[in-house]
C-alpha cells in the first residue's frame, strides 16, 4: 500500500513537506479504495454504473480529514452526518457497530442519499482513532414515487423512508430483519428492498476496507505521528483556501428561480485576516414545495465553490471551512426547518447557490443551473438519473458542452446497460447546437435526450432554469432554458413544465433539453 519506505520521525509542530504530502494522499487513497469496493460490490445501476456515491474520512470529532473526488454534494455535507452521530449516540458507540443516517435536518441532503458511518476503534478496542462514512444514492427509498424523487411532494414523508441514525450493524451481527421492518413500516414504504440491503452491505463492506487500510498506516507510522499529520493537512487546506480568498473582492447576487423563490447572498472579504462572510439574509423563507435545500447541502454548496478556487492539489477537509463565516438564517429555503420537502433541494437548489456564489464572485457565468433529474419506474423498475448541460464561460475560458456542473459529478448509465436492465431504449442523446450564451467566451452546449418506453411506467422530472435561463456575465448573453416534453406513440407533443409526473405508454417518448451555460463578455 505504501510505496515510499520512511522511517517514524520525532512529531514536532512544524509539518515535513515531505511526510505532509505523503499523508495528503494516503488519506485520499485510503478513501478512493473505499469507493472502488463499493463500486465494485453494489448491485444498484445508480452505484456500480453511475457511481452516484461518495466515502471520507473523518477524525474522532467529526471534522473530514479526506475524501475521494467523488460528489461535491454528498462530501461537504457528510461531516454534519457524523457529528449527528456522535451527538446523538456517542455514550452507546460500540466496537462493531454501523449505522444509517439521511436525515435533511442532521446532516443528510435528500433522503435517496444515505449514509453508512462506521466507528474506527483501536486494535484493543478502547478508543475511537477515526470515523469512515459511504453515502450512496438509493435507486428507490420508498415515497409517493418510484425513484424516490417526487416533483411535487410537500412533506418530507412524501419522499421516502427517513434513517436517523439507525443501527444497522450491531456488535458486527447485521440487523437485517430490523432493517425490512424499518423500510416497509411507512405509508410509502420502499419498493425493492434486496436491492437496498445490497447497496447497504456494499456500504459496509467499503468501510471495512477503510479500516483495515487505516489501522495499516497507523501500523506503519504510529498512531502519534498519524493524527498529527491529519491534522497538519487540514491547516494546509486552510491556509491554501485562506490564499485564494486573498485575491477577491466583495460581490453580491440575487438569483431567481422558476418557482420565484430568490436568493440573495452578499460575499464580504476581510483582506487582512484572508476570511469571507457568505450571508444569505433576503433569501425566500421556506418553501411549500420540495426546492428546500438543508442546511448541509447550503454549506457543501459553498465549501465546494471556495474549493474550486484553490489552485492547489488539496483534499476537500474541514480546513478549508475555518476561513469561512456563514449566515444562514433559519427558516429560509437555503435552512428549512421540519418537515420541509427537500428532495430538490439537494439536487436542484444547490446547483442554484453555486451560481448564485460564483456571479456574486464575478468568476464565472451560470453553468445550466440544474441537474435535470429523470425517474421512472413501476413496483418492478426504478431508474434515476441526472442528465448533463452546459457549464458557463469565465475571463478567460468558454463553457463546456454536454459535462455534468458543479454539485453533480455522477456518470450517465451506458446505454446498454440501461436498456438491458430496464424497458427502455435510447432513440438518441445529442448535444444541442446554439444552446449556449455567447459572448467573448462562449457558454457550453446542453443536449438533447430522447428515451422511449418499451413498458407503461409512471416517468417523472425534476428540474430547473425551464423559465429563467442560465444568467451571462461581464456583457455575455445567457444560455438557453431547457424543455421537457413526451411524444406520444400517435405523434402528439405535450409539452412538461420543469417539474412534472406524467404516466408512458407503450412507445411513448420522453424527451429532455438540457440547458445551455451562459456566455462572459461582450462578442
Amino acid at each position: 500500500m505504501f510505496p515510499v519506505d520512511f522511517h517514524r520521525s520525532e512529531i514536532t509542530t512544524v509539518a515535513d513537506p515531505i511526510y505532509l504530502e505523503i499523508f495528503k494522499n494516503l488519506y485520499q487513497f485510503i478513501a478512493e479504495e473505499m469507493g472502488i469496493t463499493l463500486q465494485n460490490t453494489a448491485a444498484s445501476v445508480n452505484i456500480k454504473e453511475r457511481l452516484d456515491f461518495s466515502c471520507a474520512i473523518f477524525d474522532e470529532v467529526g471534522n473530514l480529514i479526506a475524501n475521494a473526488p467523488h460528489i461535491p454534494v454528498h462530501l461537504g455535507s457528510m461531516s454534519d452526518s457524523v457529528k449527528s452521530l456522535i451527538q446523538d449516540k456517542g455514550e452507546t458507540i460500540r466496537p462493531g457497530n454501523v449505522y444509517l443516517a439521511n436525515n435533511p435536518y442532521n446532516g443528510g441532503t435528500h433522503l435517496p442519499d444515505v449514509t453508512v458511518i462506521s466507528p474506527i476503534f483501536d486494535r484493543q478496542n478502547q478508543e475511537i482513532l477515526f470515523y469512515l462514512a459511504s453515502r450512496g444514492h438509493q435507486a428507490d427509498i420508498g415515497g409517493i414515487t418510484p425513484g424516490s424523487m417526487p416533483p411535487h411532494s410537500v412533506h418530507i414523508s412524501e419522499e421516502g423512508i427517513l434513517f436517523d441514525n439507525f443501527l444497522l450493524v450491531a456488535a458486527g451481527q447485521f440487523r437485517e430483519q430490523e432493517l425490512i421492518n424499518h423500510l416497509t413500516n411507512s405509508p410509502f414504504p420502499a419498493r425493492n428492498i434486496a436491492q437496498n440491503i445490497a447497496d447497504f452491505q456494499a456500504q459496509i463492506a467499503a468501510n471495512a476496507k477503510g479500516e483495515r487500510e487505516l489501522h495499516n498506516m497507523v501500523e506503519r507510522y504510529g498512531l502519534a505521528m498519524v493524527k498529527a499529520y491529519q491534522q497538519f493537512v487540514q491547516d494546509n487546506a486552510e491556509l491554501a483556501v485562506r490564499k485564494a480568498i486573498s485575491v477577491l473582492k466583495d460581490g453580491e447576487f440575487t438569483y431567481y428561480l422558476d418557482n420565484g423563490a430568490v436568493i440573495k447572498v452578499r460575499i464580504s472579504i476581510d483582506i487582512d485576516n484572508c476570511q469571507a462572510t457568505i450571508d444569505f439574509t433576503g433569501t425566500s423563507n421556506q418553501l411549500n414545495n420540495n426546492f428546500n435545500a438543508p442546511l448541509a447541502v447550503t454549506r457543501a454548496a459553498v465549501l465546494y465553490v471556495f474549493r474550486t478556487l484553490v489552485e492547489e492539489a488539496i483534499p476537500l477537509n474541514a480546513g478549508c471551512f475555518k476561513p469561512l463565516h456563514l449566515i444562514i438564517p433559519s427558516g429560509c429555503f437555503l435552512n428549512p426547518v421540519y418537515p420541509a420537502a427537500v428532495v430538490a433541494g439537494n439536487v436542484e437548489t444547490s446547483q442554484a447557490i453555486v451560481n448564485a456564489l460564483y456571479g456574486a464572485l464575478g468568476i464565472q457565468a451560470a453553468s445550466q443551473g440544474t441537474m435535470n433529474n429523470f425517474t421512472f419506474g413501476n413496483q418492478k423498475y426504478q431508474y434515476y438519473e441526472t442528465i448533463c448541460g452546459g457549464s458557463g464561460a469565465g475571463a478567460n475560458f468558454a463553457g463546456t458542452a454536454a459535462v455534468q456542473t458543479q454539485m453533480t459529478n455522477s456518470r450517465l448509465t451506458d446505454p446498454e446497460v440501461l436498456e438491458m436492465r430496464y424497458p427502455v431504449l435510447v432513440e438518441s442523446f445529442s448535444i444541442r447546437p446554439d444552446s449556449g450564451g455567447k459572448g467573448q467566451y462562449s457558454g457550453g452546449d446542453g443536449v438533447i435526450r430522447r428515451i422511449k418506453f418499451q413498458e407503461s411506467m409512471t416517468a417523472n422530472i425534476l428540474s430547473g432554469n425551464r423559465q429563467i435561463p442560465p444568467f451571462g456575465l461581464a456583457g455575455g448573453k445567457a444560455g438557453k432554458i431547457g424543455r421537457n416534453a413526451v411524444e406520444r406513440n400517435d405523434g402528439t407533443i405535450e409539452e412538461l413544465p420543469g417539474t412534472a409526473t406524467v404516466e408512458m405508454n407503450l412507445g411513448d417518448i420522453f424527451i429532455i433539453e438540457t440547458p445551455g451555460g451562459g456566455g462572459y463578455g461582450n462578442c
